[in-house]
Parts: C-alpha cells; sequence; structure tokens
C-alpha cells in the first residue's frame, strides 16, 4: 500500500508565490497595497507563537538535559557564534572596500530622515536589555533575548528541581506545550504561499525598481557576501562533522526560501528547527538548545550587511572610516547581531544606532531603508543557514549527529515487516523522515533493547 502525498510541496508553492507576487505586483501597481493587509494577517499569525515557542524550546532542552550537558552545548554554540560572526563581519569590511558600495550613489535631502533616527539606545543600555525587568512585559514586546535569557534560568532551575525530586511532571509539560505551539505554526505555514504572495505583491507594486537599481553595488555586497560564506562555511562544516557537502544545497532548498521570501528569522524558526533535525541528523535535544538561540544571537548575514550598511553610509557622503572606525564597526555589528529585531524592519533602528556610534550622517540611512525588504531576504538566507551549522557541529561534538539521516535521501512511507514479539506496541505503517527506498532498517528500542526491522517503500 502506497502513501504518497498528492500536489506541490510548500517549497514549490512558495516559489510560484514568490515569482507571481513579483509579476503580479509589478503589473497592478500601486493598487497591490491593498492586499498588503493579508500578508500582516500571516506573519502575525506566525509571531504570536513564535515567543512561546523559543521559550518553550529552550527551557525544555535545559531542563530535560543534566548540566554537564547544557554546559557543553552552551560553551560549543557560542563559540561557532562568536567564530562566525567575526568571520561574515571582516568578510563585510574586505568586500565593502572592494565594491565601494556608497561611490556615485546621490543621496537626496530626504526630511524622513529625523524620524528614522529617534532615539537610540548608547552600549550600555543594549547590554542592559538583555536582562528583563518583567518578563511579562519582554514576551509582548517580541524582546526574543531577554525571553532566552530567562528561558536560560528557568530552564537550568527547572532541571535542578526535576533531579532533586525525580518529579518530571513540569519538564513534560513544558514539552508538551511546545508541541502543540510548534502544531499552531505548523497549520498557519498551509497559508504561507497566500501571504508570500500578497506581501510581495505588495512590494512590487509601491516600491518598483526604481530605488533597487541605484542600489545594486550594495545588494550585489550582500550577494557575493552570501555565496562566499557558503563556500567557506559549508564546506568547513561539512569536513568537521564528516559528511559530504554536496548534500547541503538540497537540505537547505526549504528553509532558505522561506529565509527569503519572509525576510524573519522568527518566522523560519519551525521549519528550520524541523529539517536541522530530520535532514541533517542533528539530535532534538541540541536542535532545541541551538536553533531559538542561532535564531537570535547568531547573525551571520546581518553582521556582514550591517558593516556593508555602515562603509555605504561613510562612502555615500564622503566620509573616510579609520582604522578604529572600521574596527568598532566589526565589534559593534557582530554585538548588534546578539540583539536584532529578527521581524523584518528590525534592521532600521540598528542603521541608526551604528551611524549614532560611529559618527556617521545620517542622510543616507533613507536609501538604506527603501531597499531593506531587498536587503533582509541577504541577510535572512545566511542567518538561518549558518544557525544550521551551528547545530551540526555542536551535535558532532557531542557525539549525537546522526549521520545516516544526513546521508539517506528523504522519503516519507515505510512498511512494517517483522518486530519482535516483546516490542510493547503494535507498529503500523506510517511517516518517518529516516527512511529510503528498498532498503531493510533497523532501531533499537531504547528502553528494552528489542529489535524493530522494517523496510521503505519509496
Amino acid at each position: 500500500m502506497e502513501g504518497k502525498k498528492k500536489g506541490l510541496s510548500l517549497t514549490t508553492q512558495i516559489l510560484i508565490a514568490t515569482a507571481g507576487g513579483i509579476v503580479f505586483g509589478s503589473l497592478i501597481g500601486p493598487w497591490a497595497s491593498n492586499l498588503k493587509f493579508i500578508g500582516d494577517i500571516f506573519i502575525r499569525l506566525i509571531q504570536m507563537s513564535v515567543v512561546l515557542l523559543v521559550m518553550t524550546a529552550v527551557a525544555g532542552a535545559v531542563g530535560s538535559g543534566d548540566g554537564q550537558d547544557v554546559g557543553k552545548m552552551g560553551f560549543h554554540t557560542f563559540k561557532w557564534i562568536i567564530f562566525f560572526t567575526l568571520i561574515s563581519a571582516g568578510l563585510g569590511v574586505m568586500l565593502s572596500m572592494l565594491i565601494q558600495p556608497g561611490i556615485g550613489i546621490e543621496i537626496a535631502n530626504a526630511e524622513a530622515i529625523a524620524n528614522a533616527s529617534a532615539e537610540t539606545a548608547s552600549l550600555q543600555d543594549t547590554l542592559l536589555g538583555f536582562v528583563s525587568t518583567n518578563i511579562i512585559g519582554s514576551m509582548a514586546d517580541s524582546a526574543m533575548v531577554p525571553c532566552i535569557v530567562f528561558a536560560l534560568f528557568f530552564g537550568t532551575a527547572m532541571g535542578t528541581y526535576t533531579r532533586q525530586s525525580g518529579n518530571r511532571n513540569m519538564v513534560e509539560w513544558v514539552t508538551g506545550f511546545n508541541t502543540i505551539i510548534t502544531n499552531i505554526i505548523k497549520a498557519v505555514m498551509h497559508v504561507a504561499p497566500i501571504g508570500i504572495f500578497c506581501l510581495l505583491a505588495n512590494v512590487a507594486g509601491s516600491t518598483g525598481f526604481k530605488v533597487i537599481i541605484p542600489m545594486i553595488k550594495f545588494l550585489g555586497v550582500l550577494l557575493l557576501g552570501d555565496a562566499v560564506q557558503f563556500l567557506i562555511y559549508g564546506p568547513l562544516t561539512a569536513a568537521l562533522c564528516k559528511v559530504n557537502p554536496a548534500k547541503m544545497p538540497k537540505k537547505f532548498a526549504k528553509m532558505s526560501m522561506m529565509a527569503v521570501t519572509t525576510t524573519s528569522g522568527a518566522i523560519c524558526l519551525p521549519t528550520k528547527m524541523e529539517d536541522t533535525v530530520v535532514k541533517f541528523g542533528v539530535s532534538r535535544k541540541v536542535a532545541d538548545f541551538t536553533g531559538p538561540i542561532t535564531m537570535s544571537m547568531n547573525s551571520c548575514g546581518a553582521a556582514l550587511c550591517y558593516v556593508a550598511a555602515i562603509f555605504f553610509m561613510a562612502q555615500s557622503t564622503g566620509v573616510q572610516l579609520t582604522t578604529y572606525q572600521m574596527g568598532m564597526a566589526i565589534l559593534l555589528s557582530c554585538l548588534m547581531c546578539m540583539g536584532t529585531i529578527v521581524v523584518p524592519g528590525g534592521s532600521v533602528i540598528v542603521y541608526t544606532f551604528l551611524a549614532s556610534s560611529l559618527g556617521l550622517p545620517l542622510e543616507s540611512i533613507a536609501v538604506l531603508i527603501g531597499i531593506d525588504w531587498f536587503s533582509g531576504m541577504f541577510r535572512t538566507l545566511m542567518n538561518v543557514d549558518v544557525d544550521v551549522m551551528v547545530g551540526m557541529l555542536v551535535s558532532s561534538k557531542l557525539g549525537d549527529l546522526d549521520r545516516d539521516v544526513y546521508n539517506e535521501p528523504q522519503t516519507r512511507f515505510f512498511h512494517f515487516i517483522t518486530a519482535s514479539a516483546l516490542w510493547p506496541a503494535p507498529v503500523h505503517q506510517r511517516a518517518d523522515p529516516y527512511c529510503t527506498g528498498n532498503s531493510v532498517h533497523t532501531h533499537i528500542h531504547p528502553g528494552t533493547g528489542h529489535t524493530l526491522r522494517w523496510y521503505s517503500a519509496p
């Protein structure tokens, strides 16, 4: 009996919606802005659950493991976050000096700059903002980093309580709640093509290509930077994890499409966390820990973009950056990556903060705002992909990276053949991402040690 699902995959639907939205918006023009509210509804449906998803995933991952495991995961996670972010920021400096995106671009004297350069936080305030005085307020404001900090403390305390009392009810409640939130987001994702079509139709209809063409060099820096990063980080990750790098592009396709079309790491989080496990072989424990943390703190694409924006603002207004300013550009860009708003539009605040911190004129921010949606595509693309690579590296270091899952092609269905009579529950045909066509597979039950064997149907 075959149980193949019919119809187009979600990735294909999103791809069609992307092309259709751009063409439709370009043909219809400004009227397409009337569709924006539909796209906004889709974004809000995702956003309403993201904070709870992040907090329960982190708290559950920390609370269900022992302190030693959490310490190891945390150390290796932040080690790779810092490494990748610094490399990306340095790459941004080199590409910006080579391509010089701000040279030859005329900056209009836009009065709206005053609004864009509203209050900016100092460096101390930015660091202080990582710790919330009111976690409910932080949740309401979707301030991810304070929520993650609280979830880390909550998970640690929950794990201590569980080990001391032997009562796992709270851990099971948190992980169960996380499953419910994940199911909500999966249901919402069924309307993703509609939301994405409307969002892109609005952008193409209201913005057009007049703003994009003069900024092609800036966008080119981001595109080239993403390509160079993937060519560096992909083989490096594959070599350290001892897997085939040629399989990576196809595995990244779905989440990369989501990243490009939504420009939001938060919206990509459910897809990223699921694919990290079922396509890349990262353990669920590691994925639940690294996924939310890297979403907010590992932003390689953003680091490169922010450095390029600093050079653009300086070059377009005739400011020559000093060596000190270049160094500060790297450090500040990396720091802002750890507290950036992970929904569309958050970079506008960062641009203003960086310009003010380095003493750069604010006039050119208006141009960056004009193409921020397109810049966000390149930022989010690399942010999401490198998040998965961090998970792979951490899982490999801890010794629980399943290379069989990574190496085997993905199919959805298998048929049960034989099992030990002592297997605790009957097994029927069901979906499993780890199977491949016409092969015999074996699972050892973790509790009893009994063997379950099956073959998969393509």
